[in-house]
């Protein structure tokens, strides 16, 4: 019996990863993308240019030793640099623990290695510039159209969808959505964001320090800043649409200089093309993806921001997407290619899981433009400091999605929303956290957690 045929449609982080991890595994991979191959044609404005990599995204990368290969296009940043509207700055470290760093990244660059990765396996070919027109799932069968407008006509043991938030393969799935109970659930935010930019310097350095996430958090809306290794900075404008303040507002430029000038003026001076920029860059919506199920039967499997695109204000989007390829394989060592009660086992896990992390990422919106400021969040932020510093097996809300990727998301939800609570009641009535006995405050804490989970298993 020869090799096992597979496809994936979409060769963006998630479906390259797939396609290596499956070559390596012994499958036959045809890889899909409608757009064309990022590594010899710049495909322009609309998608995030830096992400950040974290512990759950590096594993998935280990799993298929790409790791170290990683390691020369990342830039590590230890914690949340603040900017208030004088200007001053305040770091926010993500972990009290020592070695505890995100890592922006590039997006391009990541992908281009993956792809370059999964191209030297004999077994995987690559087909760029094929738009999905038509899936049929029972058969496994794909129609394409290529560049030259040419019908192409696949079929397959089986298909996976790694095509993002406007998948076409999940097309599909809702095409059938009355035969297969197939739930849908879309929702936006009532802001946008636009990506901007600082230049490197005049004498070819970073404008600003390179260590951290930079926020300007203005209540209503904010800016972000991650820095790339060629000097500059990506920058990101988080703002509703409507408004004063709002997008649809700022359609001048002089409405566009008056309004960095009140919020950013510590920015302004590090954006010379912030006018070109901003008119000449889109504004792209914030939206959140939920359904179910992800697999019709033994045929045709979904991943990624295919089912599950989330609000990028926790760093997992990509993360979550590399995790999905990890478990994936952890199901493969488990069933093997009893495909059909594998795709349903891992579906019902990782849903459970990813849409935890939605949920923790519109969470994280909302802390990190308005809660940064708040006095009790910052006695809060103070005191879990000291409890990673000093206590062995204690892990913020963020440090337990961000650092400990053998929690599911939702173990990771549950704690963390626990902990805050408790810690935010403990910070309450003390005007600084000297005031408070770490070492007493984590065995209280230690001890309400066991109860509530008694109470809830």
């Amino acid at each position: 019996m020869g090799k096992e045929h597979l496809a994936i449609v979409g060769a963006g982080l998630c479906g390259t990863l797939l396609a290596v991890r499956l070559a390596q595994r012994g499958f036959k991979v045809d890889l899909f993308e409608r757009r064309p191959d990022l590594r010899k044609q710049d495909l322009g404005a609309g998608r995030s240019i830096n992400l950040a990599l974290s512990d759950r995204g590096l594993q998935a990368l280990e799993m298929v030793g790409a790791k170290d290969k990683v390691r020369s296009l990342m830039l590590p940043m230890k914690g949340r640099l603040l900017h208030d509207m004088k200007g001053e700055t305040k770091m926010s470290f993500y972990s009290g623990r020592d070695g505890h760093h995100i890592n922006s990244i590039s997006r391009s660059g990541l992908n281009a290695l993956l792809l370059d990765m999964a191209e030297s396996y004999a077994d995987v070919t690559l087909y760029f510039n094929h738009s999905c027109t038509s899936f049929e799932p029972e058969e496994a069968k794909l129609e394409f159209s290529n560049s030259e407008r040419e019908t192409v006509t696949k079929k397959y043991n089986r298909v996976f969808g790694t095509d993002g938030a406007g998948s076409a393969i999940r097309q599909s799935f809702m095409a059938r959505s009355n035969q297969m109970r197939f739930d849908f659930e879309q929702s936006f935010l009532t802001h946008g964001y636009k990506e901007l930019s600082f230049p490197p310097t005049a004498n070819g350095g970073f404008a600003v320090s390179p260590e951290g996430l930079h926020i300007w958090p203005r209540d209503e809306f904010m800016m972000i800043a991650l820095p790339n290794l060629d000097k500059s900075f990506t920058v990101t404008l988080f703002q509703a649409y409507e408004g004063a303040q709002g997008f649809d507002a700022l359609n001048d430029d002089d409405k566009i200089m008056q309004f960095f000038e009140t919020y950013f003026p510590d920015a302004l001076p590090h954006m010379p093309d912030l006018i070109q920029e901003f008119h000449e860059n889109p504004t792209s919506s914030l939206g959140t993806i939920k359904c179910s199920p992800w697999n019709i039967k033994d045929k045709v499997l979904m991943m990624g921001d295919a089912v599950h695109a989330i609000v990028p204000f926790y760093g997992q989007g990509m993360n979550c997407a590399f995790e999905d390829v990890y478990v994936f394989d952890q199901y493969l060592d488990t069933y093997g290619t009893n495909w059909n009660e594998l795709f349903e086992a891992y579906s019902r896990e990782r849903k459970v899981n990813t849409d935890a992390i939605a949920d923790l990422a519109l969470d994280n919106f909302y802390e990190m433009q308005d809660h940064v400021n708040d006095e009790n969040f910052a006695k809060k932020r103070a005191l879990e400091m000291i409890l990673e510093k000093t206590t062995a097996d204690y892990h913020s809300k963020y440090s337990l999605v961000t650092f400990r990727p053998d929690l599911p998301y939702r173990e990771a939800l549950d704690q963390g929303r626990f902990q805050d609570e408790f810690l935010l009641r403990a910070v309450d009535h003390v005007s600084s956290v000297d005031e408070l006995d770490p070492k007493a405050i984590y065995q209280d804490l230690k001890h309400q957690w066991k109860e509530h989970q008694s109470k809830t298993n």
